[in-house]
C-alpha cells in the first residue's frame, strides 16, 4: 500500500475544521494505471476522476451542494469497481463538505466509513488520522466524551490505549497526527469544562505545531487556548456573582481578580493568533481572533476599542469567500453589538440596539442570510433569520418579527439536524404571540419549543459545561414561561374545574422536566438520570400525604398543592424574586443563630402565612400527616420543618420530606429489618487547600451508636476513612446504609462539592457516586439511605442547594438524610440516634422517624429546642 504525500499535507489543517482545497484536494491526482491489489482500473474510473475534479471546482466557487452531488456520483462508481483507496479519498471530501451545509451527523457517518476502509487496507497511520477527524465530528455533535474515547481512551484516564488516535500517531512517529490528536483532545476537554486537561493537551499540541513550523495550525491552537482562558474567566466571574449574593465580599474579590488574570491570558493568546493568521493572510483566522477578543474587551467595557476591532473584522469579512464560517462569523459579529442576552431570565430589562447599532446588525445578518441561501445551509440560515427576527421583536415590530421567526423555523425544519436552532425560534414565536395577547398560540409555540428541547436537551446541556451558568439564560426561561402561561389559564374565572386541574398538571410536568434538566446541568452528563413514571409515582402516594410544589417567577412565586383526591390548588406569593430571595435568606440566617438566647419566630411565621396557611383548611380536611416539598430555586436552601404557625413548628404537625422532582422518586415502604451500615467519619481536624476544618468531637459517639444499633455494620474512622478504603468496602460488602459523618460542602459546581476524608483529601460527590454505582448488588438488594450529617450549603446559594437536593439522585440511593448547615454539637448525635431507633427498631417510615427525632429535641426545651439544632436535617427522596 502506497503512502500518498498529499495525506500529510491534508492532516495539517484538520484541526482547523475547514476544507482548504489547495491542501486536501487540489494537489491530489488519481492514479490511472493501477489500483490496490494490482488490478487494472476499469474505464469508468476516468469518469469518476472527472466527477471528483468537477466537485473540486464547484467547491472552490462556493457551490457546496453541487460539489457534494459530483462526489456522491464518483463514490458510487468507485464502489461499483471496488476501488477502496479512491473510495476513501472521496469519502474524506464528502465528510469535510457536509458540515458546510450543516449536516454534521452525515459527516460523522462518512468518517466512520473512511476509518473502516483504511483499517481494511492496513494503512494504520492514515486510519489514526481519520480517527481524529471522526472524534472532531462527535465533538461537534456534543458528544465530547465519545470524542475523548476515540482520541485517547477511557474518559479521564491518565494513559491512552494503543488503539486510540493519539497512540497510533505516536507509534508511527507521526508528529503532525500527534499534534492534531492532542489539539482535538484539548478541544473536547474544553467543551466538557475540564480546563486543566484542555490547557495541558492544547499546549502540548502547540509545542509540536511550532516545532514543525505549521503556522495555520499554530494560530488555531492559540485561539483555542484563548477560548479556554475566557471560559475559565467566566467561571470565576460567575462564582464571584454567587459569592456576592451570599455577601462574601472577600471571596468576591478573589474570584474577580482570578477572572481578570485569565482574561488577560486569553487576550495574549488571541493577539498571538491574530499575528500568526496575518502572517499567512488567513482571513478566517484573523476574524475569529478579533471576535473572540471583542467579547473579552466587552467584559471590561472597553467600548471604543471594541468598535475599532469590530470594524476591522467587518472589513475582513467582506473579503472572505462564501462559507458556513462566514455566516457564523457575521452572526457572532452582530452579537458583539449586544453583549448581554436581551431575553435572559436574569436580565433586569430589555435594552434594544441603538439606531446605528441596529443598522450594522441588520447588514451583517442580511448578508449572512444571502450567503447561507447560496450555500443551501439551512441550519446557518435559521440562526441568521432568527437573530434578525429578535431585533424586530425588541423593537416591538411584532408582525415583521413573526415573519422572520417563522422563516427561521422553516429553515430549521428543512435542515433536519437544526433542532438546536428550532427550539429557539419556537420560543421566540411564543414570546411574540404572548406580546400580541394571543395566549393559545403562545402556549402552543412554547409547548413545541419544550418538546423540541426535550429531544436534544441532554446533548445541549452536556456538550459544553459552561452552560452550567448559561442554563438560566438559554433554557430555564422557556419552561418557566410556559408554566406561567398554563397557570394563567388555570386562573381564569371562565375555565371548567377539570380543565383548571389539567392546566395546573401541565404546568407541574413542565417544571418537573426543567428540574430534571437542572440536575443534569449541575452534575454534568456523568449523572445518570432515569426518571420514573410520574403517574405511577403519584398513584403510590398515600391518602395522608400532600405534595407542595413551588415555582419561582421574576414577578412572584406560585405554590401548588396536590391533594390525595387528585385535586390541585395554587396560590400566588406576590413578591418579586429579588425581595423573596431576601426574605428566604433572612429566615435561614435567623435559624442558624443558635447563640441567640431567644429564638424569634416572626420570619418563620411570615413564610408559613405565605406558603402553608392558604391550604391549612384543605390539609386538615384531608387529614394530611405528611408533606412532601418539591422546591424551586432559593427555597431549596431552607428547612420547611422550621416554619411556624404561631403556636407550633410545622414539623410538630406534619412529617416533612423533600425531593428534587417527583418523577425521580418512587414512594416505597422500606423493610427496616436486617439493615446494616458502612459508617465512616472524621473526628480530627483537617486541612484542605490551606483551609482548616475543625475537629468533630461528637462523631466518634455518633458512629459507635450506629454500629451498636445496626448489627453487621462496619466502621471507617479517621485515617481509615479514605476514598480507596471506601471503594474497597463497597466492592466487598453490600451495605443498605452509607453513613458519613465528616465536614462536607455543597458548592455552586460539583467541583466545589466535597467531603473531607481522614487523609486531608477531598472526596468529591462524583467519586462517591462512582464508588456507590460500582457496587455489585442484585435486583432484590437496594441502597436505602445515604446519610451526610456534617454538611453545609452557603446561605443564598441556590445552585449549591440544588446539588444537595440531588445528592440521592447522583449517588443512586433511594433516600438521603443530610444537613443544610453544620452543627458540631451533641444535638447531631441525638437526632441521628433517635432517627435510627425510630426507623430500625420502632418500624416508623423514614420521614416519621426524622419527625419524631426532631420533635424529641423540641419537647426537651432549653437550647436544643432552638431550630438551629434540629432543623438543618432534611430527608431527600423516598420518604417511606
Amino acid at each position: 500500500m502506497q503512502n500518498r504525500s498529499h495525506s500529510l499535507k491534508k492532516l495539517s489543517i484538520i484541526f482547523l475544521g475547514s476544507l482548504i482545497l489547495s491542501l486536501s484536494l487540489g494537489n491530489f491526482s488519481l492514479t490511472t494505471g493501477q489500483v490496490e491489489w494490482g488490478k487494472p482500473v476499469v474505464a469508468q474510473s476516468v469518469d469518476a476522476k472527472q466527477l471528483v475534479q468537477r466537485g473540486v471546482e464547484l467547491y472552490q466557487r462556493g457551490e457546496v451542494q453541487g460539489a457534494i452531488a459530483q462526489w456522491e456520483a464518483a463514490l458510487k462508481l468507485y464502489q461499483s469497481s471496488n476501488d477502496r483507496s479512491q473510495q476513501a479519498i472521496v469519502l474524506e471530501n464528502l465528510a469535510r463538505a457536509y458540515p458546510q451545509i450543516g449536516e454534521i451527523d452525515k459527516s460523522r457517518t462518512y468518517w466512520e466509513q473512511v476509518v473502516a476502509i483504511y483499517r481494511q487496507l492496513g494503512n494504520y497511520q492514515q486510519m489514526g488520522r481519520m480517527l481524529t477527524e471522526l472524534a472532531q465530528s462527535y465533538s461537534s455533535l456534543g458528544q465530547s466524551k465519545r470524542a475523548i474515547a476515540i482520541l485517547c481512551g477511557e474518559y479521564r484516564s491518565e494513559t491512552c490505549n494503543n488503539n486510540s488516535a493519539l497512540e497510533i500517531a505516536r507509534s508511527f512517529k507521526d508528529t503532525l497526527g500527534e499534534a492534531a490528536a492532542l489539539g482535538s483532545l484539548g478541544n473536547a476537554y474544553l467543551k466538557r469544562g475540564e480546563y486543566g486537561r484542555a490547557i495541558a493537551n492544547l499546549e502540548n499540541s502547540l509545542k509540536i505545531a511550532e516545532t514543525i513550523n505549521n503556522p495555520l495550525f499554530v494560530a488555531s491552537l492559540q485561539n483555542y487556548l484563548g477560548n479556554t482562558y475566557v471560559n475559565l474567566a467566566q467561571s470565576n466571574y460567575n462564582r464571584a456573582n454567587l459569592a456576592e449574593v451570599r455577601g462574601d465580599l472577600i471571596t468576591v474579590n478573589r474570584f474577580k481578580e482570578t477572572a481578570k488574570s485569565y482574561d488577560n491570558q486569553a487576550l495574549k493568546y488571541f493577539a498571538d493568533s491574530l499575528k500568526t493568521a496575518e502572517s499567512q493572510n488567513d482571513l478566517q483566522g484573523q476574524i475569529q481572533a478579533i471576535i473572540n477578543s471583542i467579547f473579552v474587551h466587552n467584559r471590561s467595557s472597553s467600548f471604543m476599542l471594541v468598535d475599532e476591532l469590530r470594524q476591522q473584522a467587518i472589513g475582513l469579512l467582506e473579503r472572505l469567500p462564501d462559507s458556513q464560517k462566514k455566516v457564523y462569523a457575521a452572526i457572532e459579529l452582530m452579537k458583539t453589538l449586544q453583549p448581554r442576552n436581551l431575553f435572559a431570565e436574569n436580565s433586569d430589562s430589555k435594552k434594544c440596539l441603538s439606531s446605528e447599532q441596529e443598522s450594522t446588525a441588520k447588514k451583517l445578518l442580511e448578508s449572512a442570510i444571502l450567503v447561507a441561501q447560496r450555500l443551501k445551509n439551512y441550519r446557518a440560515k435559521s440562526f441568521a433569520l432568527g437573530e434578525l427576527g429578535q431585533i424586530y421583536e425588541c423593537r416591538q415590530d411584532y408582525q415583521k418579527a413573526l415573519e422572520l421567526t417563522q422563516e427561521a423555523q422553516l429553515a430549521a425544519d428543512q435542515g433536519l439536524n437544526a433542532k438546536d436552532s428550532l427550539f429557539l425560534w419556537e420560543w421566540q414565536a411564543g414570546r411574540i404571540f404572548q406580546a400580541q395577547n394571543k395566549p393559545t398560540e403562545a402556549i402552543n409555540a412554547y409547548q413545541r419549543a419544550v418538546n423540541t428541547l426535550e429531544e436534544i436537551r441532554s446533548d445541549l446541556i452536556t456538550s459544553n459545561r459552561d452552560l452550567q451558568f448559561d442554563f438560566r439564560d438559554r433554557i430555564n426561561p422557556i419552561y418557566r414561561e410556559l408554566a406561567k402561561l398554563r397557570l394563567n389559564q388555570a386562573n381564569s374565572q371562565l375555565i371548567e374545574p377539570n380543565t383548571r386541574t389539567k392546566q395546573i398538571s401541565f404546568a407541574l410536568r413542565t417544571i418537573d422536566s426543567l428540574k430534571l434538566a437542572e440536575l443534569q446541568n449541575y452534575f454534568g452528563n456523568d449523572c445518570v438520570i432515569a426518571p420514573a413514571n410520574q403517574d405511577l409515582a403519584e398513584a403510590n402516594i398515600s391518602s395522608e400525604t400532600a405534595i407542595f410544589n413551588s415555582i419561582i417567577f421574576p414577578e412572584g412565586t406560585a405554590i401548588i398543592v396536590s391533594l390525595p383526591n387528585g385535586e390541585k390548588k395554587f396560590t400566588w406569593i406576590n413578591t418579586d424574586r429579588k425581595s423573596f430571595r431576601q426574605t428566604i435568606n433572612e429566615f435561614r440566617r435567623g435559624l442558624e443563630r443558635f447563640r441567640d438566647l431567644v429564638y424569634d419566630p416572626k420570619p418563620a411565621q411570615n413564610l408559613y402565612d405565605l406558603i402553608i396557611r392558604p391550604f391549612a383548611a384543605d390539609l386538615e380536611k384531608a387529614q394530611i400527616k405528611t408533606l412532601v416539598f418539591v422546591q424551586d430555586g432559593i427555597l431549596r436552601s431552607i428547612p420547611m420543618a422550621a416554619l411556624h404557625d404561631g403556636n407550633k413548628f410545622l414539623v410538630e404537625n406534619y412529617a416533612i420530606a423533600t425531593t428534587p422532582t417527583l418523577s425521580l422518586t418512587t414512594p416505597r415502604i422500606t423493610k427496616a429489618e436486617n439493615l446494616r451500615a458502612l459508617a465512616v467519619g472524621l473526628t480530627k481536624e483537617a486541612t484542605i487547600d490551606g483551609r482548616l476544618f475543625p475537629a468533630l468531637a461528637n462523631v466518634s459517639t455518633e458512629i459507635n451508636q450506629i454500629q451498636s444499633q445496626l448489627t453487621g455494620s462496619k466502621l471507617l474512622l479517621d485515617e481509615s476513612f479514605t476514598y480507596q478504603n471506601l471503594k474497597q468496602e463497597l466492592n466487598t460488602t453490600i451495605f443498605p446504609i452509607i453513613h458519613i459523618a465528616t465536614h462536607g460542602e455543597f458548592g455552586s459546581v460539583p467541583e466545589d462539592t466535597f467531603l473531607v476524608t481522614g487523609n486531608n483529601e477531598k472526596l468529591t460527590i462524583t467519586q462517591l457516586e462512582t464508588a456507590i454505582r460500582n457496587m455489585k448488588i442484585s435486583d432484590t438488594e437496594v441502597l436505602e439511605l445515604l446519610a451526610l450529617t456534617a454538611c453545609q450549603t452557603a446561605v443564598g446559594d441556590d445552585r449549591a442547594a440544588l446539588g444537595l437536593a440531588g445528592v440521592a439522585v447522583q449517588a443512586g440511593v433511594r433516600s438521603a438524610l443530610a444537613s443544610l448547615w453544620f452543627i458540631n454539637d451533641a444535638s447531631t448525635v441525638k437526632v441521628v440516634n433517635e432517627f435510627y431507633q425510630n426507623w430500625h427498631q420502632k418500624g416508623l417510615s423514614k420521614v416519621q422517624a426524622l419527625q419524631a427525632a426532631q420533635k424529641t429535641l423540641i419537647s426537651q426545651g432549653g437550647d436544643y429546642a432552638h431550630p438551629a439544632y434540629w432543623a438543618p436535617f432534611i430527608l431527600i427522596g423516598n420518604w417511606l
